[in-house]
């Protein structure tokens, strides 16, 4: 299959996206209890019920791998694409209640760039969505 520019381009941004998502949940799962303290630890002094923080520390590694995995191979694109985005603003939330607002920027890029993937859905090729395909409006 021969890819134009500008499924290529969406090809490999939907793989970068994909690695990272993925590498953050391999990376932190095998450290699971150490991740959660941390961030229960961070968010100590914030005005969440600590039980929150805690739940959500504990799935944010299994829902990261999980939309990395989707999205390397291409299946349920664009649900994996707006789960991404969900935990993007739910990060920017946190990130905002401890005013860490460089990171805020930093999770705004991610942002930005699901949702440059998003507005170019129908280039999607290589994937396993062809079996499948998403809406494109």
């Amino acid at each position: 299959m021969k890819l134009n520019n500008f499924e290529l381009a969406f090809v490999l941004g939907r793989l970068l996206l994909g690695l990272n998502f993925l590498m953050h949940g391999l990376v932190r799962i095998p450290k699971l209890a150490v991740f959660r303290a941390g961030i229960e630890k961070e968010f100590a002094a914030a005005p969440l019920p600590p039980v929150l923080v805690s739940l959500f520390a504990t799935a944010l590694p299994f829902v990261e791998g999980a939309i990395g995995a989707l999205l390397l191979v291409g299946l349920f694109t664009r649900p994996a694409l707006i789960v991404a985005m969900l935990v993007i603003m739910s990060l920017v939330f946190g990130s905002s209640l401890l005013e860490k607002w460089t990171l805020v920027g930093d999770q705004l890029v991610y942002g930005l760039y699901i949702i440059t993937l998003v507005l170019h859905l129908q280039r999607n090729r290589l994937c396993l969505d062809a079996v499948t395909p998403t809406p494109t409006t």
